[in-house]
């Protein structure tokens, strides 16, 4: 590597560190003669440092140069910070080089807006081409999609690209004219309907022949900045609950507003990023995603917002006792999710179970249930006597927070487990 192209690197790869929507493919592709690399079907390995970034795909931008101005965002034009634009070559060189020595296992490729949106997607879209056909490399690769590109280039990158996801940023429209003057929602929502319907011409294409190209195969996704605007939680999830009924989308992220632009008057001035509030938006995307749980049973009008103490699930249990106690041995699966200490795996293990035998808080134990929480919202059969039992009945919602909480509140709610 010559040392314009590690100048470039060191440049590009910091400037790209704030994007936390890369994530694993989802996506299964072999190897193939003459080229280089794959995509296993259980998603790019990696690890997460601990602000969020995935750091085992090469996170690069194109360029940090940018003709917009937007409040929150480290690559900013007003901004005096050193530049740097990859050409596709040098891009697409670079991460073969890391590929071959096993540094990374895919691309996740950013880019500031140079010129306009079309031209700054031309361009990445020529470095996810040279790899492809020029390199012949057969491993994952994320792209961004410019806001306001146009429909054929974003039909060509989904080509290439196994994943494309396009970043709403700021979760209003009225916060991102704000902050962000010369952007706007809709230059969002646009390409996110290209993507999927791309998708879906695929889908019909290949039901006709297996040959036919696979567009973005690991679907799309988004990203919204928590805390540089005043939304509440109750805004957030409702528009990412939308979002999955909508443009065939696979992830939300949601990334803790880090105030790299303190001077600006337009943006609050915190010590440090929301981290706190960012996990509970994830665990509160998890229900939503697996649990059956709806946006306005998570927040609503009334609690706004997510509790910061406690997780999500567990929060809804205690605004609803009279959904409990719950018999393991005879609720319905979906009800069983919604008992704090049970999971997906061990709800599973439960239904399976309880053909054979009738259940009991050891047997419930061995199968993954933390007992410690769950006891409190469970009907179990030792102890059927009044006086034995301690479940949110009989000691009231306020009474088992306090049991739950106690001990982490001097260590933060950051130490709470996700729903165990």
């Amino acid at each position: 590597m010559n040392g314009t192209v590690f100048a470039k690197l060191m440049i590009l790869a910091e400037a790209a560190k704030y994007d936390v929507s890369c994530s694993s493919s989802g996506i299964t592709r072999a190897g193939a003669p003459g080229g280089i690399g794959s995509a296993a079907g259980l998603g790019v390995c990696h690890s997460f440092t601990d602000d969020g970034r995935c750091i085992s795909l090469l996170k690069i931008l194109l360029t940090n140069h940018c003709i917009y101005d937007c409040a929150y965002c480290i690559n900013r034009r007003s901004n005096d910070i050193r530049r740097a634009a990859f050409s596709s070559g040098e891009l697409a060189g670079l991460t073969i080089e890391f590929y071959r020595r096993n540094y990374i296992e895919g691309l996740f490729l950013s880019s500031g807006v140079i010129r306009d949106p079309d031209y700054t997607m031309e361009q990445m879209v020529s470095v996810v081409r040279e790899l492809r056909k020029r390199h012949k490399f057969n491993g994952y690769i994320h792209m961004k999609s410019i806001p306001g590109a146009s429909r054929d280039l974003v039909r060509q990158a989904g080509l290439f690209a196994d994943r494309l996801s396009v970043n709403i940023e700021i979760p209003s429209e009225t916060s991102l004219k704000y902050l962000a003057p010369e952007k706007d929602h809709q230059s969002v929502y646009l390409p996110m309907r290209h993507i999927r319907q791309g998708i879906e011409e695929s889908r019909e294409e290949r039901k006709k022949s297996r040959l036919a190209p696979r567009f973005v195969p690991a679907g799309q996704s988004t990203q919204m900045i928590v805390g540089a605007s005043g939304e509440r939680d109750t805004d957030i999830l409702r528009l990412a609950s939308m979002l999955y009924n909508g443009p065939a989308l696979k992830r939300v992220y949601y990334s803790a507003f880090i105030p790299v632009n303190a001077h600006d008057h337009r943006l609050p001035a915190l010590a440090q990023a929301p981290l706190v509030r960012e996990n509970r938006l994830y665990q509160a995307d998890w229900l939503m995603r697996f649990y059956n749980f709806t946006a306005n049973e998570i927040v609503d009008d009334r609690h706004p917002d997510l509790d910061l103490e406690i997780d999500p699930k567990l929060a809804w249990a205690l605004r609803h006792p009279e959904a409990f106690p719950l018999d393991a041995n005879t609720a319905g699966y979906e009800d069983i999710l919604r008992v704090p200490g049970i999971g997906l795996k061990s709800a599973q293990r439960i239904i399976v179970a309880r053909r054979h035998r009738k259940l009991g808080s050891e047997q419930l134990a061995r199968m993954g249930v933390v007992m410690k929480r769950a006891r409190f919202f469970l009907a179990l059969p030792e102890l059927s006597a009044g006086h034995d039992r301690q479940g949110i009945q009989e000691i009231g919602p306020d009474r088992v927070r306090t049991i739950l909480t106690k001990g982490t509140r001097r260590q933060g709610a950051a130490q709470l487990s996700l729903f165990g």
